[in-house]
């Protein structure tokens, strides 16, 4: 299930989720977070896991860049780090232009043309 081409995360929908599908539980929290920063437990009421899991989810995604954290007192509040998302964009689009270019020289050597 992908989450973020569907639209359909929080609710119901984000309750469906396979606990074990760590992409898709990625892709739940970005989402979550899409409107604005959020705390932990916040997210975690619209989520079939327990708050722990939410904060360990949310904190490989802060590792890897795509998530941010500021502290509210107690509260965690994760956010989505424009920068990040839009470095990985990058990162993933590079395989696009790769993979066209390299079509693009198989056509042309069969005789095609682009």
């Amino acid at each position: 299930m992908n989450v973020l081409s569907t639209g359909e995360v929080g609710g119901d929908a984000a309750r469906y989720l396979p606990p074990t599908d760590v992409r898709a539980w990625g892709e739940a929290l970005v989402e979550l977070l899409r409107d604005g920063p959020r705390a932990v437990v916040d997210i975690a009421s619209e989520l079939p896991v327990s708050r722990p899991a939410v904060s360990q989810h949310l904190r490989v995604l802060k590792g890897a860049g795509l998530v941010t954290e500021r502290r509210d007192g107690t509260r965690h509040l994760y956010r989505v780090d424009p920068e990040g998302l839009a470095a990985l964009r990058s990162y993933l689009e590079s395989f696009w232009t790769d993979a066209l270019a390299a079509f693009k020289e198989v056509a042309e050597r069969e005789g095609g043309t682009p």
